[in-house]
């Protein structure tokens, strides 16, 4: 698992599993969020049995599934308060940190914007769906 750090209190990660929880614990993150769609690959993880793992491990778990089609997704709004929230550090993740990085960048106000945008260019993401 490779956690890629957007701010302080902000990270992204690919696809998780219920084992990499505690680890994401132990790291210091409060807050966990699913952005990926149940059943859209063969073989992911369920987001119960992620819940069930972030529950074990004291962690808020958000399930929060968007798609290049829905983006940035009913939960949008409440997506944005996550990210802003500097007590409670955010792990997102999604098929490969893309959608989370998106979702980070459109959350941005106007002044932060094109930092986040360059930010996460520099880190190799497309950012392709949070492009006005």
């Amino acid at each position: 698992m490779k956690i890629v750090k957007l701010t302080e209190n902000v990270a992204v990660s690919a696809q998780i599993t219920p084992e990499n929880v505690a680890e994401i614990a132990a790291a210091g993150y409060k807050v966990l969020v699913n952005n990926r769609p149940d059943g859209e690959e063969a073989n992911q993880p369920g987001n119960a049995d992620i819940a069930a793992a972030a529950k074990a491990a004291g962690l808020e778990y958000h399930y929060m599934p968007i798609t290049a089609g829905n983006f940035p997704g009913p939960d949008f709004g409440q997506m944005r308060m996550l990210l802003d929230d500097t007590a409670l550090p955010v792990l997102a993740f999604c098929r490969s940190g893309t959608r989370c990085a998106n979702l980070w960048v459109a959350s941005r106000d106007d002044e932060s914007s094109k930092q986040a945008r360059a930010l996460a260019r520099q880190l190799g993401y497309d950012l392709s769906m949070s492009t006005p």
